[in-house]
């Protein structure tokens, strides 16, 4: 079973987009999202040097263009991926190039949503000092109980003891002389306290914004940084985008989504190589590979060829199917066939030793068939329940 994942802001270095654009195809595609994102963004990426593409505004948008052009170069026709990944994840401004590469939104949408993204985080930076540190090690709930008690925010959980903190100047200067036992404070170079309510006025003007675009259901299940959901909901999924600017990113949950899902294969696109390294300790015994150059692509055709398997429901018109957010049992909550529900309804619930999730309608329609039986185990992702669109 093979998953895509995509960086997030922090994974670029200088250059590193240079070798990419030998590919035929990749620059004149780069540039016409360059074009649309009004910034340069092949400069950018070949020949800017480090100050420059740390800026919010300039990183996010070069991320995500990155991203979906590298894409491109995995299969013969871009179709191929839709049948061939089981699923898709992308961590904090990556879930953004995921979005675009499951058909959630279109790669200018995507462009011109990354661009406002990145200034309006920009400035929401620019009110107060803030930062982030990276917490290495330690008890994980003394590290918790140290940033409460610091006031800082864990904005990052990437699981295998990593935590990155953030908060203003001052609590992470704290946090740095009085650090959790056993754990190592390390400041990184990021414009900000992303992730934190410190990013409430960029939350602002990227919901005015969602609410003039059109979306599609993925047509790869998307494991959500929120809470490791599967999505596939259009409307869900860019709800979320917008809320997760100011949300804590959880990719330990996305990391266990992926195991309870039973990946074998993950391929990181560039600029790769944090998320791999992640999933090697995270996730033993998945192949991975981190397509930091071209270089990387045979290996990479090769995990597509072995672990791709043709999914059953990409040939469905995902419209009409609502699938489990999680692991866990169904219960259908007394949702009887032939029942008209409306976009928004919880239709059932799927309860685990953890949590009880709602399972809501992606649209309004009537119950035509349930795919999984009341009582039934069912796994993140699996299709639970067939609609009957309204109007149709």
């Amino acid at each position: 079973m093979l998953v895509i994942v995509c960086p997030g802001q922090g994974s670029q270095k200088p250059g590193f987009l240079t070798p990419w654009l030998d590919i035929p195809g990749v620059r004149e595609r780069a540039e016409w999202l360059s074009a649309v994102a009004g910034l340069d963004l092949v400069a950018h990426g070949t020949t800017s040097d480090e100050a420059t593409i740390k800026d919010t505004a300039v990183a996010q948008p070069l991320l995500v263009m990155a991203g979906l052009v590298s894409m491109l170069t995995l299969f013969e026709h871009p179709g191929d991926g839709f049948r061939r990944v089981a699923a898709g994840a992308g961590h904090s401004v990556g879930e953004i190039t995921a979005a675009s590469a499951a058909g959630v939104i279109s790669a200018e949408q995507a462009m011109v949503f990354v661009r406002e993204r990145g200034k309006a985080m920009a400035a929401a930076s620019a009110v107060r000092p803030t930062g982030m540190s990276a917490v290495l090690g330690g008890d994980p709930d003394e590290v918790a109980d140290t940033l409460t008690a610091h006031g800082l925010t864990p904005a990052n959980n990437n699981g295998a003891g990593q935590i990155v903190a953030a908060g203003t100047m001052e609590q992470l200067s704290t946090l740095a002389e009085a650090p959790p036992a056993k754990a190592r404070v390390i400041p990184l170079q990021v414009a900000g306290a992303f992730h934190t309510e410190h990013m409430a006025p960029a939350v602002s003007v990227l919901s005015g914004f969602a609410k003039a675009m059109s979306t599609h259901d993925a047509r790869v299940p998307l494991v959500s940084n929120a809470d490791g959901k599967v999505v596939h909901g259009g409307r869900e999924v860019l709800s979320r985008l917008v809320s997760q600017v100011s949300n804590p990113v959880r990719w330990d949950l996305c990391m266990e989504t992926l195991r309870e899902l039973g990946t074998t294969a993950i391929i990181e696109v560039p600029p790769a190589g944090t998320l791999t390294n992640l999933a090697k300790r995270a996730l033993p015994g998945v192949e991975t590979v981190a397509l930091r150059t071209p270089d990387d692509l045979e290996k990479a055709h090769r995990l597509v060829a072995e672990h791709g398997e043709e999914r059953q429901d990409a040939v469905e018109p995902t419209w009409r199917l609502v699938i489990s957010p999680a692991k866990g049992t169904l219960s259908h909550n007394d949702a009887a066939l032939g029942s008209v529900v409306a976009a928004g309804d919880v239709v059932a619930t799927v309860s685990s030793l953890r949590d009880t999730y709602e399972v809501t309608a992606p649209h309004g329609g009537s119950i035509v068939e349930w795919l999984a039986e009341d009582g039934d185990p069912v796994a993140p992702g699996q299709p639970v329940l067939r609609l009957h669109p309204e109007g149709n």
